[in-house]
């Protein structure tokens, strides 16, 4: 772990949400600027490491000048009120998966298209393409600036009711779903009854039964303990969630051309550093989850076929909306990547 949090409470956490708190506009004093960063994910997942190697490379680079803050396990708010807040510049970042963005910026519903991806190593060279970076141009608007991005995964399903080997075991399941259209819709159109729910909510709905399951990438099953509650986990690898860094845009505006330069390339040295532990923390996870007795099944790949297919009509009401000149794009980037 490279460091230890910060131990803040909810209380505080309102405290910063609100408002109280000294909004940065830039260094008009002797006094540091202050980057606070929040995630909704617990202190040791590899996403809040990387806030911390992020912390870590900043603070060093700019001799303490720039003073980071990370502030873990949702105790800012989940990914909406975060969001919210880096708008207001009342937090300056967070690492979050880009369904939450997509509410703000919905072209952003491309990289959380099922089965968009075959693996994390054509994940990796689309996003880091002109295609990726096409698409942060579409958050200034909101107030909000894209650095890059890092790595949640793919997302997984575990439940409380039975072993899902396949489509039809899904059938009349209540998932817990990303507060995002095509989410729900996925998991609609595979059978199950898709409940959005924030995710510092989560635990609390699947230990009283609120939902019958839910989807996330194995870090987070582990790292937040769901498996406690949710004895079957099936590797449906449904969709590759890319995690987006992104700043509030007052801050930035705030930061010298050289602080600016300090924070990109901080970002991307955590970037790498953060996709590494993701891995590690995904193959580990699964030998730990059956450790710990949690049911866990492979699809074989006549069934895979078969989720993919059910999860079309998603590509079908991404397009009619967003049209499919993005979607050809990363469609022919993830083939050369492939190839």
């Amino acid at each position: 772990m490279k460091k230890t949090g910060l131990g803040l409470t909810v209380a505080a956490g309102a405290f910063l949400i609100s408002g109280c708190s000294p909004e940065v506009s830039g260094n008009q004093s002797d006094e540091p600027k202050k980057m606070r960063l929040a995630v909704a994910t617990s202190e040791d997942r590899s996403l809040t490491q990387g806030l911390y190697e992020f912390q870590e490379i900043v603070e060093e680079e700019t001799n303490g000048e720039i003073d980071v803050e990370v502030y873990p396990s949702g105790v800012l708010g989940g990914d909406r009120q975060v969001l919210e807040g880096m708008q207001l510049n009342t937090i300056q970042g967070t690492t979050v998966s880009t369904g939450p963005v997509a509410q703000f910026a919905p072209v952003f519903n491309l990289f959380d298209l099922p089965y968009l991806f075959e693996d994390r190593e054509t994940a990796h060279e689309t996003l880091d393409s002109s295609i990726g970076e096409d698409l942060l141009e579409e958050l200034p608007e909101q107030n909000l600036v894209g650095l890059n991005y890092w790595e949640n995964g793919f997302r997984q399903l575990t439940n409380s009711q039975r072993e899902i080997d396949s489509l039809e075991d899904v059938e009349g399941l209540d998932i817990r779903t990303l507060e995002n259209d095509l989410h729900m819709q996925l998991w609609e159109e595979l059978g199950a009854n898709p409940t959005p729910m924030s995710y510092t909510e989560l635990y609390v709905g699947l230990e009283q039964g609120t939902v019958d399951g839910q989807e996330n990438p194995v870090g987070n099953v582990v790292n937040d303990n769901f498996y406690e509650v949710q004895p079957y986990l099936t590797e449906t690898d449904h969709v590759y969630n890319a995690s987006l860094f992104a700043l509030s845009k007052p801050f930035w505006d705030s930061l010298s051309d050289e602080e600016k330069t300090i924070v990109e390339n901080a970002a991307d040295e955590a970037k790498e550093y953060q996709r590494d532990l993701n891995e590690e923390e995904s193959e580990e996870g699964i030998d730990f989850l059956k450790e710990q007795g949690v049911t866990v099944t492979e699809l074989s790949d006549s069934e895979k076929e078969n989720f993919e297919e059910a999860a079309q009509p998603v590509y079908d009401t991404f397009t009619e909306e967003h049209g499919s000149e993005e979607l050809d794009r990363i469609r022919d980037r993830a083939e050369e990547a492939e190839n």
